[in-house]
Parts: structure tokens; C-alpha cells; sequence
């Protein structure tokens, strides 16, 4: 009589479960709308898959700076290989010239994947995807990537002659331009190791060097960079911190005025100031003869963070960098040389970080940087051709962060060989 009213129960329980299952089933990740979530930027300290760069195409860069810029890729790529792997996305017609480059520096070609694909611009930072994680942690072997849609930084090209910061640059035709757009998304949707990624399309429209987060819910950005209407028409300041709190997993958006039209990006906040862990920053200091705006727009950034906290509450420690004379630094004075040395990427157990030649302020940044993260090998790799062209080693940069679920990972696992 036991047995059979356990049964009795049993079938009734089975039948309530089957009724709850039909009604409160979750839904496949293909019923999902991804679109709508909510995600988070991890920190760019946390580990990482691979870093990507671009070569950059020939009609994207001023000629004389071509070879020279494709020259300091490689070096940065060798320099990354010391501590993780590197994917580098290069057109297929510069596939030869970019393994001929890359073979000079670096001598472990197994941790290079040569990716070829229709890119332009060596800035990926701002043309690629950014990287996050879903916050909600239902789909936690799933990766997500948003695209921002890249528009030339607002729209911002040569003029018809293609002069621009006295150089020469070549004018890119709507084909190209349309290749630019579509590079993020290009991107998502061939990554799949090590598993396929999912891409958001962000309503709002910026690059990816606008940001500055600290992992634990603090965003750092100028409003100039985002708040205009050749990249968010229509859209309030309110709006737009809505959307960067959902996209990025962020609880304080701290905001800066900026400086509209001062350089192409329209004052990315990753060349002023960045993170060396939560709640310390440096900051740059420029030489004090370069142009007023940069110093005043310095000082500014420098008197708002002071006044503020971030997410959790703290005050933070801040720590200034000073650049070199960029002026002893160029053959042309007509040049416009970027020397920001907070400009560094971190790569697993360490962080690279932009040497100039000026052998004193070099090794200033570099003990600066060292004594804040002793835990971090700090490498310095010799770049000039990059800034004259608009940007430093963040610019060219992109990290993969390791999803979740593989965080136990070897994290020097390669990617494949590039020869």
C-alpha cells in the first residue's frame, strides 16, 4: 500500500513538473534577444585569450610612415608574445609583406595567427569589437562582443587634397569606408576560438579608446568623444550613460568635458588617463611646450578626479606621468608627435608601455609604472611612426579576455602559427 501511494505521488508529481517545465521553460540561447542584455567590461588586467592588432592597408597611412608603422607592429607583437598570444587581421594582398615584417621580429611564429580579412585602419582599438561578459551569468558559455559601429571617429577624414597634421594621407573611397564599419562585426563573427561569440550591436556609437574602466564599476569619459551629433544624434547625456551602464556593467560614469576637434578622436580618454588597478590611476602630464589645450585639458581631468570617487566609494590615488618635448622628438616641425606614456596595454603578467627615445622621461614612466605594479613585468617597446600617425600602443591594440568558464586555462595556449 506504501509502494502504491508513493507511486500515486509520484505520477502527480511528475505531472506538476511537466506542467511547470512547459510553462516556465527557459528559452534556447536562440530564443534569446542577446540585443537587450546586460553585460560587463572586465578589466583590461584581467586574463587574457590573445591581443589583437592590424596591419594596416596602404590606403590608410601616409606612404613615407607606411613601412616604418608596419615595422613597429611587429615589434609590439614580439614584445606580446612574451606573454600571450597574438592575432593580427592584415588584407589578403599584404598577407607576403606582413610575414616578411613579422619574421624579423619574432622569432616564435607559433604564437602568431595571421588573419586575413578586409582592414584598413591599424587602430582597432576604436575600429574593433570590445569584448564583455553577460552579466546576468544564465549564459556562461557563451562570449559576447559589442559592435560599435565605426564611423571614421565622426566622421573625421582628409580633406579632398588629403592633407591632414601636415602630412599626406590617401583618401579612402565608401567602399573602404563601408570595410571600416563593418570590421568589428567582420571580426565577431570569424572569431570562434575558443568558441563562437555573439554580437551586439550598441545603439549608441563610439570607439573603443573612449573608454576607461577599472572592473569594478567606474567608467572614465570625456564628453566630446561621445556626446555630439555626428556619432549620436539625437541622443542626451542621459541616454547615453544609460546605455554605456547596460552595455559595459558600469555603476559611475565620471565625465569629462573633453576638447571637440583638438585631435581626430576628439579627446579619447585612454591617452589621458587609465587605471593601474582599482581605485589608482595615472595620469599624463604634457610637456609645457605643447599646445595650451592638452595642458589645460590635463589639469582639468586631474582637478575632477581629485574631487571624486569611483563606484565603491573611494577616493582615488592618482599619480601624474610627464611627457616628453615632442619636439625633440620629430624631424619635421610640422609633425604632431602623441607621447602619452598611459597609453600601455597590460598583457598576462605584465604591461607594455611606449619608450620615445628621450632616455630621461622613458625611464621615469618606467620606474613610475613599475613601483605601482610590481606584481607586472613592465617592458618598454621603442615607437615613433605610430604616434606620428595619431595614436600608441592602446590605439593598435584590442584584448581578447578569457571567457569564464576557461579562466583555468593555460593562458599561454597559442592560437596557431602564422608561418
Amino acid at each position: 500500500m506504501r509502494f502504491l501511494v508513493k507511486f500515486r505521488k509520484s505520477l502527480l508529481g511528475e505531472f506538476c513538473a511537466s506542467i511547470f517545465a512547459r510553462f516556465h521553460r527557459r528559452p534556447s540561447d536562440d530564443q534569446v534577444d542577446f540585443q537587450q542584455g546586460r553585460y560587463i567590461f572586465p578589466a583590461e588586467s584581467d586574463p587574457h585569450e590573445a591581443t589583437a592588432l592590424g596591419f594596416p592597408s596602404r590606403c590608410s597611412l601616409p606612404p613615407e610612415q607606411y613601412n616604418a608603422v608596419c615595422r613597429e607592429l611587429a615589434e609590439l607583437a614580439a614584445a606580446i608574445t612574451e606573454f600571450e598570444p597574438v592575432r593580427i587581421y592584415v588584407r589578403p594582398e599584404d598577407t607576403p609583406w606582413a610575414e616578411t615584417v613579422l619574421k624579423e621580429s619574432i622569432k616564435d611564429g607559433s604564437k602568431v595567427t595571421l588573419i586575413p580579412c578586409p582592414i584598413n585602419h591599424c587602430w582597432v582599438r576604436d575600429t574593433g569589437p570590445v569584448y564583455v561578459h553577460n552579466a546576468t551569468g544564465t549564459h556562461p558559455k557563451r562570449r559576447f562582443a559589442l559592435n560599435f559601429q565605426f564611423n571614421e571617429w565622426g566622421g573625421k577624414k582628409p580633406m579632398n587634397d588629403g592633407k591632414c597634421w601636415g602630412q599626406q594621407w590617401p583618401l579612402m573611397d565608401d567602399k573602404t569606408l563601408q570595410e571600416n564599419t563593418d570590421f568589428a562585426r567582420w571580426v565577431i563573427e570569424h572569431d570562434t576560438n575558443p568558441s563562437p561569440v555573439t554580437c551586439i550591436d550598441a545603439p549608441i556609437r563610439l570607439e573603443g579608446g573612449a573608454l576607461v574602466t577599472d572592473g569594478e564599476g567606474t567608467l572614465l569619459i570625456t564628453e566630446s568623444s561621445i556626446i555630439c551629433e555626428a556619432r549620436n544624434p539625437g541622443m542626451s547625456k542621459s541616454e547615453i550613460e544609460a546605455e554605456l551602464k547596460r552595455l559595459l556593467g558600469v555603476e559611475k560614469v565620471i565625465w569629462f568635458p573633453g576638447r571637440r576637434n583638438m585631435d581626430i578622436t576628439d579627446a579619447h580618454m585612454d591617452a589621458e588617463a587609465r587605471f593601474v588597478r582599482p581605485g589608482v590611476i595615472v595620469i599624463t602630464r604634457p610637456h609645457e611646450g605643447e599646445i595650451n589645450m592638452w595642458n589645460e585639458m590635463s589639469a582639468e581631468i586631474h582637478e575632477i578626479l581629485n574631487r571624486e570617487t569611483d563606484a565603491k566609494g573611494r577616493r582615488m590615488e592618482i599619480h601624474s606621468i610627464d611627457e616628453p618635448d615632442p619636439r625633440d622628438l620629430v624631424k619635421n616641425p610640422d609633425d604632431e608627435l602623441i607621447t602619452s606614456y598611459v597609453n600601455f596595454i597590460f598583457v598576462n603578467g605584465g604591461v607594455i608601455i611606449p619608450k620615445y627615445g628621450e632616455d630621461v622621461k622613458d625611464q621615469q614612466a618606467l620606474q613610475t609604472l613599475q613601483m605601482l605594479m610590481p606584481e607586472r613585468v613592465v617592458r618598454q617597446v621603442y615607437t615613433n611612426a605610430i604616434p606620428l600617425t595619431g595614436g600608441v600602443l592602446h590605439c593598435v591594440t584590442q584584448q581578447v579576455p578569457v571567457a569564464k568558464w576557461l579562466s583555468n586555462r593555460n593562458l599561454i595556449e597559442c592560437s596557431g602559427p602564422y608561418a
